[in-house]
């Protein structure tokens, strides 16, 4: 039996990390669930040190998917661009609350000629992030088309939504704003968290990642809680058991619609 390298200590969360805007957040509380600290204190988390949650990243070509997911994990910015051909993916460890967590990060591509094979890794989401870029309007005005797209395969109910502005390092204060107005009014509309950052800087990539793998740990130690009975806790999240199979879509053969 392999034994899982230790989680690095710049993974760990032991508070809730906090919003980017409270006008655009489903999710305003400071602190995790007193049921799920104490649940954790206790070892009570069920099987969820042994679970992924499968995140999926979708958005426009080019508007910096892959550089957000490589300045996260691997703390690099590539300046020559490369389309992602398909889909590609990182594995993220954290330890949250003393519970290790992982987060699998799915890059999908933008391309119109790769969306059929993208399109086949989303089922068994427990969150997609819709990323768009902040200084190109078109990009934020296609993202209820790809949350469409990214919905056919999953039960809205269940899944978080984050939309995410990049290049934030591009923008002036006075585009910004603009734009920021847009994607607040589209995230409250589509019931996202709405978040902007900059990979090529890093601004707030951190802190994003670290909320997304907080909220999808929470939502799955109320889950396993919920199977414990009703005698330990009541009125929590419900995920839904298509999560648990977070590989079955990659062993599905890729459509002929693409080539």
């Amino acid at each position: 039996m392999s034994v899982l390298p230790p989680v690095r200590r710049d993974r760990v969360i032991a508070d809730l990390p906090q919003c980017f805007s409270r006008e655009a957040t489903l999710h305003t509380k400071e602190k995790f669930n007193n049921k799920v600290r104490t649940a954790c204190q206790e070892k009570r988390t069920g099987t969820v040190g042994f679970k992924i949650s499968k995140v999926i990243v979708v958005g426009d070509l080019a508007v910096g998917k892959t550089c957000v997911i490589n300045r996260f994990c691997k703390n690099a910015f590539d300046k020559n661009y490369k389309a992602t051909i398909g889909v590609d993916f990182e594995m993220e460890r954290f330890e949250v609350l003393g519970v290790p967590f992982s987060l699998q990060l799915w890059d999908t591509a933008g391309q119109e000629r790769f969306k059929c094979i993208a399109s086949t890794y989303y089922r068994g989401a427990q969150a997609v992030i819709i990323v768009f870029d902040v200084n190109e309007m078109a990009s934020l005005s296609h993202a209820k088309q790809w949350l469409e797209d990214a919905m056919k395969e999953n039960d809205p109910a269940n899944v978080q939504l984050f939309l995410v502005g990049t290049k934030k390092d591009l923008s002036t204060p006075a585009q910004y704003s603009q734009i920021e107005k847009e994607a607040i009014k589209l995230s409250q509309e589509i019931r996202a968290e709405y978040w902007a950052l900059s990979a090529l800087t890093g601004e707030n990539v951190k802190e994003f990642f670290f909320r997304v793998a907080s909220l999808a740990f929470e939502a799955n130690v109320l889950a396993e809680l919920e199977k414990s009975g009703s005698r330990q806790i009541g009125d929590i999240v419900r995920i839904s058991s298509t999560s648990n199979n977070l590989y079955a879509s990659s062993k599905k053969k890729q459509s002929n619609c693409c080539q």
